[in-house]
């Protein structure tokens, strides 16, 4: 029941923005300046995704949308097409989870494979639409595969170093009573 007070859910807020900041500040080192055949995942978005399955009120929309506009901005992207596509995606999840029932991992993971998959086919269809520069098929395909790959690593990490595990239905009551 301590998980629910408003200090840890600031707490946890203040994390996700400054791990989301973390992932963007490795992700922008000149590690290796070569031109590479591969893409690595986006952390970012499993993060989002994770958070919001599992605590939506550690990731309301409000906090979801400048970090996510920032990484569009900082990683050269067209600003706010992915954040839309994201945040979309991230309320789907939210609105299909449900705290009093307990979902397999394998059927949170398919949902969200899907979702992910439809992220990225919407955004290359904007960009083609818009006649904007987008990486090659193979790219944003690879992309794709190892975001979704990397997605149960990302539950793991936050549900046992940081703590972010699912809403029982007490601690979803309790929630619901405050709003």
């Amino acid at each position: 029941m301590a998980e629910v007070t408003p200090g840890r859910i600031h707490l946890m807020r203040v994390g996700f923005a400054a791990l989301a900041f973390v992932i963007i500040f490795f992700h922008l080192l000149p590690l290796n300046t070569q031109v590479r055949n591969w893409a690595p995942p986006n952390l970012i978005i499993c993060l989002a995704m994770a958070w919001s399955l599992r605590r939506p009120d550690y990731v309301p929309v409000l906090l979801l949308i400048p970090v996510l506009l920032m990484a569009d901005l900082l990683f050269q992207r067209p600003p706010g097409l992915l954040t839309l596509l994201v945040v979309l995606g991230c309320e789907f999840l939210r609105s299909r989870s449900q705290p009093q029932h307990e979902t397999p991992f394998v059927a949170e993971w398919l949902s969200v494979a899907l979702v992910i998959t439809v992220i990225t086919l919407l955004n290359r269809l904007t960009l083609s639409v818009f006649a904007i520069p987008r990486t090659p098929l193979s790219l944003s395909g690879i992309e794709m595969f190892a975001t979704i790959a990397a997605y149960p690593l990302v539950v793991l990490v936050s549900q046992s170093l940081l703590g972010v595990r699912k809403l029982s239905a007490a601690e979803a009551e309790i929630l619901e009573a405050r709003k």
